[in-house]
């Protein structure tokens, strides 16, 4: 589970006082310029290195024995692979295999309704690729044959609709990006610290661009009641029936559609080909994959997903149902646990935000578990209901530290502790936990996961 990568740092002289106003003054001022520092000294050693290599007059000699003939890699004096001729589909490195959706055996009875797990931390930007998109079944997946699926709208509406995917296709459609994440995402940390990596803690999460058509354009086909109409039930065709209640207001927002298109290719199967229902800022249970009903209703369906699962146990014992947005929140992803920092020296510090309500306005980092905060870089693009990429430049003295992040949206919610998290909900929830990450560094460069007060 720990098969992460060390990350390599430029040797500077250690900044003094750890956790000392002056020890953070100074790493702050220092963190400014390591950038630039580092990048000026490695073309200054490049620069030095260039005119040494070509004033050799008696180059060394090479395997062969001439001392002429540069022993270049296979590579650079050889024909390299064609395009594949069968046009098959593109495949990464094979120095990247380590770079993979993970399970965590045990976490479930089977495998059609376990989990798989983003790689987080080997990713960058803030889009998915679909190959490495988290995993989520209830009973399965499918690769259903589009030109036999159908897509029912009916109940509160004038004339009851069945489409083809074709059908759907051919209406205006609409591409957005959103992140999309499982309600019980970084559950295990609820009531202590369970697993070493992020990809383990926060890794129930993607970010795509989805392509579809907005449900209301669908609803507005079959002549919805929008007077008495005030839920939907979506419903898919997977072995588990899955259904979940949507409000209406949602709906008419024009932000919730039906797509069929993620990251400029069709859906894959794992992620609910040929339709999947997309509910922007809510838990991924809703996004209802293989979709094949909508009925229009004036109350909530109270169906087994939101009446007894998906639901948020309180520390009074009662539960609290249809719990939907997934609130502000973020992680550190490098360093994060199961990492190595090699050496003292300049790091980049850089994670992911997002929130349910809207754009990430502000991400905050602290090195010394709370005590200080210094403002990231929010890297563009910034979207709402998408994932954020943030950064911050830091030089590690060598001495312990502890990273957090703490992202703040456009309503001014600020991600809680978990001491304020917990004041709220207790210890026995599982879903919806937004609480701030802590990833330790120790003095030997590992980084391990462990929770602050």
């Amino acid at each position: 589970m720990n098969q992460e990568r060390p990350i390599s740092g430029r040797l500077r002289k250690a900044p003094e006082g750890f956790l000392s106003r002056n020890g953070i003054q100074k790493v702050t001022s220092e963190a400014k310029n390591g950038r630039r520092d580092f990048i000026r000294s490695t073309f200054a050693a490049a620069g030095a290195v260039l005119p040494a290599a070509m004033a050799w007059s008696n180059p060394p000699p090479t395997e062969d024995g001439d001392p002429h003939i540069l022993n270049l890699p296979e590579h650079s004096k050889a024909l390299g692979r064609g395009v594949a001729a069968d046009g098959s589909y593109g495949q990464p490195s094979g120095f990247e295999a380590n770079v993979r959706r993970r399970h965590s055996p045990g976490l479930t009875q089977t495998m059609q309704a376990s989990v798989s797990f983003a790689p987080l931390q080997s990713l960058f930007g803030i889009v998915t690729p679909a190959g490495l998109h988290f995993e989520r079944h209830h009973q399965g997946w499918w690769d259903i044959d589009p030109s036999k699926h159908r897509f029912m709208v009916n109940g509160m509406v004038k004339s009851p609709k069945v489409f083809t995917v074709d059908e759907i296709m051919r209406l205006p459609a609409v591409s957005r990006f959103h992140f999309i994440e499982c309600g019980a995402n970084t559950a295990v940390e609820w009531g202590n610290v369970a697993v070493p990596t992020v990809q383990y803690t926060h890794g129930m999460i993607s970010c795509s661009e989805f392509t579809g058509v907005r449900l209301m354009t669908l609803l507005e086909m079959a002549g919805v009641d929008l007077q008495k109409g005030k839920f939907v039930l979506a419903e898919g065709a997977d072995g588990s029936s899955m259904t979940r209640t949507i409000p209406m207001n949602l709906i008419t927002s024009g932000e919730v559609f039906v797509a069929y298109g993620q990251n400029g290719e069709m859906l894959r199967p794992e992620q609910g080909y040929p339709l999947r229902l997309i509910v922007p800022g809510v838990q991924g249970v809703s996004w209802v994959k293989y979709l094949r009903r909508i009925e229009v209703g004036d109350m909530p369906y109270a169906t087994k997903d939101e009446a007894v699962q998906y639901i948020d146990l309180q520390p009074d014992g009662l539960a609290r149902q249809y719990t939907s947005i997934q609130e502000c929140k973020s992680v550190v992803t490098t360093p994060s646990g199961g990492q190595v920092l090699l050496d003292k020296g300049f790091y980049n510090i850089t994670g992911l935000a997002w929130s349910g309500r809207g754009k990430v306005k502000k991400v905050d980092v602290s090195v010394d578990g709370g005590r200080n905060w210094r403002t990231a870089r929010l890297e563009s693009p910034v979207m709402s209901k998408a994932l954020t990429r943030f950064n911050l430049d830091w030089v590690w003295d060598g001495k312990p530290a502890i990273i957090q992040s703490r992202a703040v949206d456009e309503t001014g919610f600020v991600q809680p502790t978990y001491k304020q998290l917990r004041a709220v909900r207790g210890t026995r929830s599982i879903y919806h936990n937004n609480a701030i990450q802590s990833w330790l560094v120790q003095e030997s460069g590992e980084v391990k996961n462990v929770q602050v007060a």
